[in-house]
């Protein structure tokens, strides 16, 4: 490992060859100031498949082999949430800096763990929130950072599926290695999003109900998702929602399911009501279409503004400022808290759950 970073281009490993391996490797191997050096995942035939496609020399069934290589500057993780920790440890163990998928970990424990890890090595850690990096979100951060919707009192995020839940015994309904349902799968998205629009105000205490009514029944499985498996019966839950106090006084609400008898088909967005006026991004089925909408007042009037937004750079913009990060030498500033206050919000969401009342988010 290099940690001066004097050689011309960042070398990078990825480890997963999934959806959100591929999705990586794609951003990476766009990034002019990249190589990416080596694969690892454990189905054969997609790691064929990606080596031959994206012109990878060096493939390996075994993170642990890859790791091993000493032309590595970081490696993007793309597994099962109970995988992240262990992998980010042994990648920090080796001097690495670690571009990982959401969420950051299962837990908030593990969360802290990594951060810590990341501090000591001084290395990049960082969480792949691509939904922030869509054009209307990010026009939308602008049009807030300008002052034009006010003080922002109260806030919804949500993620709701009617048919989503992904694969029948597959690891993603397992709460050993998913560490929940949709609420750290999906939710975790639009609590970013709405976090990131709302400027990180500190969460407070949050008060949640989760509900597994429609998944133990073999309701809402999305039987085209292809994952990997542990036989698992369906152990998280479907739907979950908490009420969330931040420290400018406002709320949050957050929404999230997997299955429901609704009209949802896969829709997310935001909902954000300030004291100069009100906005909304409404996303169907991933459109990335004029989903934004923003209401107010001209000259007295109600107006509604719908600015001509699409596409996003998604994986791809993360995957810059990752390397950006890496570049500019300051690492301390990157050391994934982002991720472990996400973790510590979904956490308080779980355990409040669980106990039936309202809890208060530790610092």
């Amino acid at each position: 490992m290099n940690s001066a970073l004097n050689q011309e281009k960042i070398r990078v490993g990825i480890i997963g060859v999934g959806f959100a391996g591929e999705a990586s490797l794609k951003g990476f191997k766009k990034n002019p100031n990249v190589e990416v050096v080596a694969l690892a995942g454990l189905e054969e035939d997609r790691l064929e498949y990606l080596s031959k496609t994206y012109a990878i020399a060096n493939s390996y069934l075994s993170y642990k082999d890859l790791l091993q290589r000493d032309d590595l500057d970081a490696v993007s993780i793309g597994v099962p949430n109970h995988l992240h920790a262990p992998i980010a440890l042994a990648a920090f163990e080796r001097g690495l800096h670690v571009l990982c998928e959401k969420p950051l970990a299962r837990t908030s424990a593990e969360a802290e763990t990594m951060v810590e890890a990341a501090t000591r090595a001084n290395r990049v850690l960082q969480v792949i929130f691509n939904h922030r990096e869509r054009t209307d979100v990010q026009t939308l951060k602008r049009y807030i950072d300008e002052g034009k919707l006010g003080n922002i009192y109260y806030a919804k995020a949500y993620w709701m599926r009617r048919r989503g839940i992904p694969g029948a015994g597959t690891w993603f309904v397992n709460k050993n290695t998913a560490g929940g349902g949709p609420l750290i799968d999906l939710g975790v998205h639009v609590l970013d999003m709405a976090l990131f629009l709302l400027g990180e105000p500190s969460i407070l205490t949050v008060s949640a109900s989760t509900y597994n009514e429609l998944g133990t029944r073999g309701v809402g499985i999305n039987i085209s998702e292809r994952k990997s498996g542990v036989g698992s019966a369906y152990e998280v839950e479907d739907l979950a929602s908490a009420f969330i106090r931040l420290s400018t006084g406002g709320t949050l609400l957050l929404e999230t399911s997997w299955a429901t008898h609704s009209s949802a088909q896969d829709d997310y967005g935001v909902v954000l009501y300030g004291t100069e006026g009100g906005a909304e991004i409404r996303v169907k089925n991933y459109t990335t279409e004029n989903a934004l909408h923003i209401y107010t007042d001209i000259a007295g009037v109600p107006a509604d503004i719908s600015p001509r937004t699409s596409g996003g750079n998604f994986h791809v913009a993360v995957v810059d400022k990752f390397v950006e990060n890496i570049l500019s030498g300051n690492w301390s500033r990157f050391n994934g808290s982002e991720g472990l206050r996400r973790a510590r919000v979904i956490d308080a969401c779980y355990t409040s759950a669980l106990q039936g009342r309202e809890v208060v988010v530790e610092a």
